[in-house]
């Protein structure tokens, strides 16, 4: 799936959108103590009353929020784990009662268990739907509506969310003129902040992929490794993060740590081209001839296939891992790299780090950065002045 997928499924989430059917849901409570199911029930969608249906729309949304490869991941299943999740829930996806669909959802929850014991008591709610995706119509002319001809996806979404312990407050009783000391002793269910989700299949091109699944963490680049690779049975995953830092160290092996900022900011610009080039395509990852290529049209000839492939095995200990390009440089137009100094920290966009040099002067080192215009500096224009030796001077 890519980012449109996402977004386009998860702004299907409001009440009343007739692109969307939840036909079941069904909560689990587990026990931190025991890492037990305390208590299960299931019931159509519908029958919740609005509230409800609201608080839970909400948290669905909130768990298909975030970025791909930092919040969400698209994985693919192992090849022959016991066991396995992708089978369970292609059962359950297919299965044509409520009572079979429980019974895999529980069997998801059986690894889930036998994975770790929680902190808190924890719920965790499936819903099993059905997401209508109107079809495009070949012309304006068209006497045909869009809402007539939909794809149909069916679809099990997964939120898993921990309790919080209700406040114990004290009150002031107006009528009988005293203060009380009040306490609930229901946990509250925090559906506000999802610990982890998944929903399957994942959707490519119009059409359902059940050999991925799209995970779901808790916090940016924090994925739940066990989690993945125990009860989804998903394949490892890199975060976007992980991925800066491989290419990163492979940059450094080759060059021997050393870059100039030009052949730096080259380097950003043509890795900007390839992602621009393939925006509306499956974004592009770079192997070991990719990384040659784009450190070769960025001017560092002394580059050859040895050094590179060299270099992966160092890093990853697989000269065909690929990265995926949006990770090493996801914003171009926003994310700002960070130049340190002793004297000061500057921030700067990818794309005029080519205005910037480090220059030796006399003997010491500076840092130089080429402007169009005055400098202003708390309200102060700054005047122009010459180095002491500048020939120029």
């Amino acid at each position: 799936m890519n980012k449109k997928d996402i977004a386009q499924i998860r702004k299907q989430f409001k009440a009343g959108n007739d692109l969307l059917k939840i036909s079941d849901i069904f909560n689990v409570y587990i026990m931190k103590e025991s890492s037990d199911i305390y208590h299960h029930q299931s019931q159509p969608f519908e029958m919740l009353d609005e509230d409800q249906q609201e608080l839970f729309m909400n948290n669905f949304k909130k768990l298909l929020a975030g970025q791909l490869d930092e919040k969400l991941f698209e994985l693919k299943f192992q090849r022959d784990a016991e066991n396995n999740s992708q089978l369970i829930l292609h059962q359950g996806l297919l299965s044509g009662d409520v009572e079979g669909w429980k019974e895999q959802m529980l069997q998801i929850i059986g690894k889930m268990l036998v994975l770790r014991q929680y902190e808190k008591d924890i719920v965790v709610t499936f819903i099993r739907g059905e997401y209508f995706k109107p079809m495009k119509r070949r012309n304006e002319e068209a006497e045909e509506s869009e809402r007539n001809t939909v794809y149909s996806h069916p679809f099990i979404l997964c939120s898993i969310n921990n309790t919080q312990e209700p406040k114990k407050e004290l009150l002031f009783d107006y009528v009988e003129k005293e203060f009380k000391y009040h306490f609930v002793v229901d946990p509250i269910i925090n559906l506000n902040a999802p610990i982890s989700g998944f929903l399957f299949p994942c959707f490519t091109d119009n059409a359902a992929d059940v050999n991925h699944i799209l995970y779901s963490a808790g916090k940016v680049h924090e994925p739940d490794h066990p989690f993945i690779e125990e009860v989804l049975n998903g394949e490892e995953t890199m975060t976007a993060k992980d991925d800066k830092i491989v290419f990163e160290e492979i940059i450094k092996h080759v060059t021997g740590d050393q870059l100039s900022t030009t052949a730096l900011s080259n380097v950003y610009e043509e890795i900007n081209r390839m992602i621009e080039e393939n925006e509306e395509e499956e974004p592009p990852k770079l192997d070991s001839k990719d990384v040659e290529r784009v450190l070769k049209m960025s001017g560092l000839e002394e580059i050859d296939s040895e050094k590179i492939e060299s270099a992966y095995q160092k890093v990853m200990d697989d000269d065909k891992y690929e990265i995926k390009a949006s990770s090493i440089l996801p914003k171009y137009t926003s994310k700002s790299i960070k130049i340190n100094t002793k004297a000061a920290n500057i921030s700067i966009s990818p794309q005029d780090l080519r205005y910037v040099r480090q220059i030796l002067f006399n003997g010491k080192r500076y840092l130089m950065i080429e402007v169009e215009e005055d400098t202003v500096i708390e309200g102060f224009t700054m005047i122009p002045e010459a180095l002491a030796g500048d020939p120029d001077n």
